[in-house]
């Protein structure tokens, strides 16, 4: 067969949609913009501006804000470095590779140089440390050079063998000091972006509470299944700084209400508890751990795990077997200290004022230090087990923990893919 031949019977390549993405088509689109629309016209009502973030955020912030140990930072997020430093990367770590002191001086001539270059041409930050750092590298270097050609005189051998390691040490130590852009992530959630950006533009210096709304995609490396993607959409709402008073809690609570009632949203349940606050949770957790230990052995082994990791997260457990045992532990809310038992007590009387109604669900936990009191989620019809659209609270902690000032904060998202596939469910095809 002549090569011609062997062209022309080559198709080109099928193109799709990567798995766990997918294209949204017209007619479905309209509804996708009634719902986002709807959310704009509500939140307006409500006093809330919209943020739009950036799609990928350091890795560091979900390391911090979600934990490092939870399966979407270890397991679930789309992770990378930016090219702009990965080179001086690989080159510093070329460098901790050599052991032979010769070796190790030509090595670092090369990543000297390379770190110049890359400053000429601003492709690492031009920070006042990281121009100390090359000047460090660059004297170490010379010093470095000129004791292996014995140009510097010792009295012994051993003298000029200790300055040489010294040296080689001196030079790895300021090469762990560059401020290089670290890893970058796809967001896999949108809270802490926002909380970063009120500490990066001083919005605590606003009028407060600073009250936001954002929508787009978030990105998570899990398994696909019904109204879940790799890449999925979100619309959320966060208020920031001034009070923690039941009365916002009871708002914000509001708000969402008031808009999957506008959107017509059938079979809407609104469950919420409170889950104390840093003086009476640990208290409460140190309980449930000692009553969770008396039953370890009927537990399955995921549940058994979490008794020492996160013994709250047992509450959320779907396996049969446990929900007999799960219903004789201890409620939180028999053990809240007075304060916290005092504002869920105004959260619920708030909420009845509005006329919006609700379920207590003492099983309802966030398993992070920095959540207090509030906390709540929203199911509606035609999801099946995994029927959630909303989950939110009080993350009263964040701020703080991201480096900001001690700030007061609420928020919920809302899963808008899930939301959809319920309105779709309901006979809602488009944009009515």
């Amino acid at each position: 067969m002549s090569e011609g031949a062997t062209k022309k019977e080559e198709k080109p390549r099928k193109f799709q949609a990567i798995r766990g993405t997918r294209d949204l088509l017209p007619p479905e689109t309209a509804l996708w913009t009634r719902v986002e629309q709807t959310a704009q016209e509500v939140f307006a009502l409500f006093g809330f501006g919209e943020i739009r973030l950036p799609i990928f955020e350091p890795t560091v912030l979900f390391a911090r804000s979600i934990g490092a140990d939870t399966d979407i930072v270890s397991k679930e997020m789309f992770t990378f470095d930016l090219g702009t430093s990965s080179y001086i990367k690989t080159w510093r770590a070329m460098l901790k590779a050599e052991a032979y002191p010769k070796s190790f001086q030509q090595r670092l001539l090369e990543f000297k140089n390379n770190l110049k270059l890359a400053w000429q041409e601003e492709r690492i930050e031009k920070s006042g440390s990281n121009r100390q750092i090359i000047e460090i590298l660059d004297k170490t270097n010379e010093k470095l050079f000129l004791t292996l050609n014995g140009e510097i005189l010792y009295e012994s051998e051993a003298q000029r063998q200790t300055a040489v390691y010294r040296l080689m040490a001196a030079a790895l130590l300021a090469a762990d000091d560059l401020e290089l852009e670290g890893s970058v992530v796809l967001r896999p959630e949108a809270t802490a972006s926002v909380c970063r950006s009120y500490i990066e533009h001083n919005m605590q210096q606003l009028p407060q509470p600073v009250k936001l709304y954002y929508m787009g995609p978030m990105f998570r490396r899990e398994r696909p299944q019904k109204g879940r993607y790799r890449q999925f959409y979100q619309i959320g709402a966060e208020v920031l700084g001034g009070s923690d008073a039941p009365a916002i809690d009871a708002e914000v609570i509001e708000m969402v209400m008031t808009f999957f009632d506008r959107l017509e949203l059938q079979g809407v349940q609104l469950d919420i508890n409170s889950i104390g606050c840093r003086e009476c949770r640990p208290k409460y957790v140190e309980l449930l751990r000692a009553e969770l230990l008396k039953v370890k052995d009927k537990l399955g082994p995921d549940s058994q795990r979490r008794i020492e990791t996160n013994p709250l997260r047992v509450l959320d457990s779907k396996v049969k077997e446990e929900q007999s045992i799960i219903e004789n532990l201890p409620r939180i809310a028999d053990h809240l200290c007075k304060d916290c038992a005092l504002h869920y007590a105004d959260v619920k009387h708030e909420l009845e004022l509005r006329g919006v109604k609700y379920r207590e669900n003492w099983r309802l936990v966030r398993g992070l230090d920095y959540y207090t009191r509030t906390t709540f989620e929203i199911t509606a019809k035609g999801l099946g087990s995994q029927n959630a659209v909303c989950g939110g609270g009080r993350y009263d902690g964040l701020v703080e923990l991201l480096g900001g000032p001690p700030t007061k904060g609420i928020g919920f998202a809302i899963g808008e893919d899930r939301l959809i596939l319920s309105l779709q469910e309901s006979g809602q095809r488009r944009s009515s």
